[in-house]
């Protein structure tokens, strides 16, 4: 490894490192000396348990990045994908059976395939439904709360914010003003009026590398993405962490039975718990008893499409006014269905 390549590593493990410090100066400031080591255990045991938790996700998604790298090009994604706007998000709404990831594992997927040419609006429909419309989670919705109210509220609050907000950026938005430099297609192949740049996703041809050089290079660069994604996720977990060592959950819980407050609490307690969707719908079950329906739903919902982590992962594709955007946009979509739900259960 040269130097030019060992500088940004050095660069990453001084971020992480430099935000690790932090953290642990301001447990020490807010605590006295006697709470220092209790504070410090307690968001250790946090910070690994989120981080443990998601890895194994990332992992996942690094590595079909890397065969999505290796197997395919701009020409098979846009043999799948179809040139109408509304077509394409709904493909994107249901890519999640193909790529069944978590919100972890989602962002260097979307990443990838917006280096070959996914059509803007279709990556983030896919990045906001993929951690929900996904077989894993559908069945771990079902083990928790079996087939009812929840499962089908759960599917069908997703699939219309993701869809929604995935229609915005077909309509109002343009790749260059989206996405990172190092993102953008080489030559992406515009579409006339009410058609999108077309883009590929899965290659109906043989691949051009044999399948033992294809897998050697998708595991090479599964593990640079894997490293360059991972420092968002530690730092994510490691801000989670806090949040949830300073702030007192059962002040969050007192909150839980207003038809408006408690949908804003669920929110920020899924934003602020940063569980993955694989699991989330266990701990959403320990809510239901307490709290309304439309929380618990928007918990279900807007917390697989953005937490503290993914947030900061985000920022390694999008530009930082667009991740406001994908912030904003669900948060709001869901605050909004969560209280119509809760107003017209109550009457």
């Amino acid at each position: 490894m040269n130097h030019e390549s060992r500088a940004p590593l050095r660069r990453q493990i001084l971020t992480v490192a430099g935000v690790g410090a932090g953290i642990v100066a301001l447990i020490a400031l807010l605590t006295s000396g006697s709470d220092f080591g209790t504070l410090l255990s307690i968001f250790s045991t946090r910070f690994l348990g989120i981080f443990i938790e998601a890895v194994p996700f990332l992992l996942l998604g690094t590595f079909v990045s890397g065969l999505i790298e290796a197997f395919l090009t701009a020409e098979d994604i846009a043999r799948v994908v179809p040139r109408n706007r509304v077509l394409a998000t709904v493909v994107g709404t249901f890519m999640g059976f193909t790529f069944p990831v978590c919100e972890c594992g989602v962002v260097p997927v979307v990443r990838r395939l917006y280096s070959k040419g996914l059509p803007l609006s279709v990556g983030v429909t896919f990045l906001l439904a993929a951690p929900v419309i996904n077989p894993i989670v559908l069945a771990s919705t079902a083990a928790a709360f079996g087939i009812g109210e929840v499962l089908i509220g759960r599917i069908i609050i997703t699939i219309i914010v993701a869809f929604s907000i995935g229609l915005v950026f077909a309509v109002a938005a343009r790749p260059q003003e989206v996405l990172r430099s190092a993102h953008l297609p080489v030559a992406p192949v515009m579409g006339g009026s009410g058609e999108l740049p077309v883009m590929p996703l899965l290659s109906a041809s043989p691949p051009r590398k044999s399948l033992p050089a294809g897998l050697r290079d998708a595991v090479s660069l599964a593990g640079d993405e894997f490293f360059e994604m991972g420092r968002y996720l530690i730092i994510g977990s490691m801000l989670a962490a806090a949040m949830q060592t300073f702030i007192s959950q059962e002040f969050l819980l007192a909150l839980g039975r207003g038809p408006i407050i408690s949908v804003i609490a669920m929110q920020g307690l899924a934003f602020l718990l940063s569980v993955c969707s694989t699991v989330d719908s266990f701990l959403a079950l320990a809510f239901a008893g307490t709290f309304t329906t439309g929380s618990v739903l928007a918990f279900l919902t807007f917390g697989p499409m953005v937490d503290i982590k993914s947030m900061l992962m985000f920022l390694g594709v999008f530009r930082r006014r667009i991740v406001l955007y994908l912030i904003l946009l669900p948060l709001l979509m869901t605050l909004l269905i969560g209280i119509w739900i809760n107003l017209n259960l109550a009457l």
